[in-house]
């Protein structure tokens, strides 16, 4: 049945009007119908009963005057009408006296003629009808005529209802021309009618798919009024709608605005995830502790995104949340970061750790429809603790170091007062004073060991005016005995004078970081080079001292070289503490100068190695030092002083 009903106003409105009009005019059709059929009859029986009256008075006269001729012209008169189809007049034996038409003469009652003589009451009309092919029906009337009230004869007159039904038919014409005039004009008064409701609801439907297919497009609106009926009302009520609509996304945009941007730039990891522990929506800081986009988390799984072992963890938390509804607080994720270095080298993953708050994001009551992920990244905490730690022992180790060189010194002075005056002993035969020289010598150098132990640890409060080569010299010596065993060739290039005004412990750390690293990256044998000159500038042409340290080791590779003046990045794993390149940095930033570093790792030619090119301008005095401090504990890192 829904597919014969009408889908649209304008055709429901048609349909039912022209129903209405149809179902009136069959109405009105039957009963006009009904009407005439009951006024045709009474007027054949009036027509009937005025005939057989008028034939009987013409008969009566004829018999009086034994004139048969006016009976004939009476018959004759009334056969003439359309509507009559038989006339006779019969004696009452049943004989036929007078008819019309003649063949009906001889002819004997029929016996439902006869049933008619029961029906007589005096000499009023008796009717009936009998059927008959061509009309259906006709009616029939029979009278008695008497005479001196005596019954000579009986008048039959049969007649149809032609006239009748003509006048039937006519007025049905009649009927159905007025009713197509009428459904006519229905249809074109409820087409208009249509038009009126239908267009401006068309503009409504119209607006409404805009509103759901453009939301952000409504330069359509306010849709227009051209009506004033309740359909006006409606489209106003539509347009205040959706003024209130745009104003609450407007509203509602803001907001989202807020949260992304908070999400994005807040320090600290957010995630949403589904309970199939797929990625609903990350913000930057959470892709960036991965080292990854945003678009990528999205409908990836957790264990797609995160090694296996803290997937795991993370997967069981979630679904717990999922399962109970209850938070999980500071729960500590722990990951290694895969390296990022590329092949041959040695570097291991960076160890990442994150403190993790989960829980359940509601949308409906009583329902947990996603899980949040609040990270916060300790993996610098950690490490500083463990730097810390490691810092703690070095400074312990140092202190103990400085102590042990300071209860040395004093009787290292008493063994080579002692060698000195066995060496003027006479007693002695020369290969004796050989051996005194040679103990009197290695005293000498061990306590050359032992001021250079106590020249680091007792650091220089204010800055002098320091001979560089000296410093570098002292450096040497203390790592003489590592240079012996790794069968490491040391080339000195100074150009004295080389004095500069500098904190000379401080110095003296960069150096020691700087030769340290590079006998450690020849841990097969090489060249160590070092260069000390005057030079200037080259940006501003400020004079100043130019220290190169350069080496034939493995060099490093580019991701190395881009981070190695960055707080605890180092290659040594477990020996080394990522503060060495990163407080000379800082030294370098103090004292106003650069530094410029180039390697190459081992290619076709099989040459490897790393150069350090430290500059230092003249004329700095101590003042000027106190303010580049200041100012480079406020800067970035390798801010225009570094250049790779």
């Amino acid at each position: 049945m829904s597919f014969w009903r009408p889908r649209t106003i304008r055709l429901q409105l048609t349909l039912g009007l022209l129903l209405i009009k149809v179902l009136s005019i069959l109405l009105f059709v039957g009963l006009l119908i009904h009407q005439q059929r009951y006024d045709v009859l009474k007027r054949a029986q009036r027509r009937l009963e005025y005939q057989t009256n008028s034939l009987a008075i013409q008969v009566r006269q004829a018999i009086q005057q034994d004139r048969p001729i006016l009976a004939l012209n009476a018959i004759d008169i009334v056969i003439s009408s359309r509507s009559m189809n038989w006339v006779k007049v019969t004696d009452p034996s049943g004989n036929t006296l007078f008819s019309q038409p003649a063949s009906l003469a001889g002819q004997r009652l029929t016996a439902e003629e006869q049933e008619q003589f029961k029906k007589l009451q005096g000499d009023s009309l008796v009717s009936y009808t009998i059927p008959n092919e061509k009309y259906g029906h006709l009616y029939a009337g029979m009278r008695p005529v008497y005479v001196a009230g005596i019954p000579r004869a009986y008048i039959w007159i049969y007649t149809n209802t032609t006239l009748e039904q003509e006048e039937l038919a006519g007025l049905l014409r009649i009927t159905a021309i007025f009713a197509f005039i009428w459904i006519s004009a229905t249809l074109a008064l409820s087409w208009m009618l249509a038009q009126s409701i239908t267009r401006p609801l068309a503009d409504l439907l119209q607006g409404t798919r805009a509103v759901i297919h453009s939301p952000e497009l409504l330069t359509d609106f306010p849709l227009s009024i051209t009506s004033y009926n309740e359909i006006a009302d409606l489209t106003r009520a539509f347009n205040l709608m959706v003024a209130a609509i745009e104003e609450q996304r407007a509203g509602l945009r803001d907001t989202l605005s807020l949260l992304d941007s908070m999400l994005a730039h807040a320090p600290i990891g957010f995630a949403f995830l589904d309970r199939r522990c797929r990625f609903v929506r990350v913000n930057g800081f959470f892709a960036e502790m991965m080292g990854d986009s945003t678009t990528r988390f999205i409908g990836r799984t957790v264990g797609e995104m995160l090694p296996a072992s803290c997937a795991q963890t993370l997967e069981k938390a979630v679904e717990a949340v999922f399962l109970d509804g209850q938070p999980v607080v500071d729960m500590e994720l722990s990951m290694q970061e895969e390296s990022v270095l590329g092949p041959g080298t040695n570097r291991k993953g960076k160890h990442w750790s994150w403190l993790t708050r989960i829980y359940p994001v509601r949308t409906r009551a009583q329902e947990v429809s996603w899980v949040g992920v609040i990270a916060m990244d300790t993996s610098e905490r950690k490490r500083s603790e463990e730097v810390l730690r490691r810092t703690e022992k070095l400074a312990a180790a140092g202190k103990l170091a400085a102590s042990i060189a300071h209860e040395i010194n004093n009787p290292l002075e008493a063994v080579t007062n002692l060698l000195y005056l066995l060496r003027g002993h006479t007693a002695l035969d020369p290969v004796a004073n050989q051996y005194a020289m040679l103990a009197e010598h290695e005293v000498r150098r061990v306590s050359e060991i032992t001021q250079q132990t106590l020249r680091f640890y007792r650091q220089n409060s204010q800055a002098s005016l320091t001979d560089v080569c000296e410093l570098m010299d002292s450096v040497l010596n203390l790592h003489r005995g590592h240079q012996l065993a790794l069968n490491i060739e040391i080339r000195k290039e100074y150009s004295p004078p080389a004095e500069l005004f500098c904190y000379s412990g401080e110095i003296r750390q960069v150096f020691a970081n700087l030769v340290g690293n590079a006998l450690d990256s020849m841990q097969a044998g090489g060249v160590l080079w070092l260069r000390i000159r005057r030079a200037h500038n080259w940006q501003d042409g400020t004079p100043g001292i130019r220290i190169v340290v350069a080496d034939t080791g493995t060099g490093m590779m580019p991701e190395v070289r881009e981070h190695i003046f960055d707080a605890f990045f180092t290659t040594k794993e477990v020996t080394g503490t990522g503060l060495g390149l990163w407080v000379s940095n800082e030294i370098i930033l103090k004292h106003q100068g650069h530094v410029q570093v180039r390697s190459r790792v081992a290619d076709i030619d099989k040459k490897s190695g790393s150069v350090f090119a430290l500059f230092f301008p003249d004329m700095v005095d101590e003042r000027s030092h106190e303010n580049t401090a200041t100012v480079a504990a406020n800067k970035p890192l390798n801010t225009g002083n570094v250049s790779i």
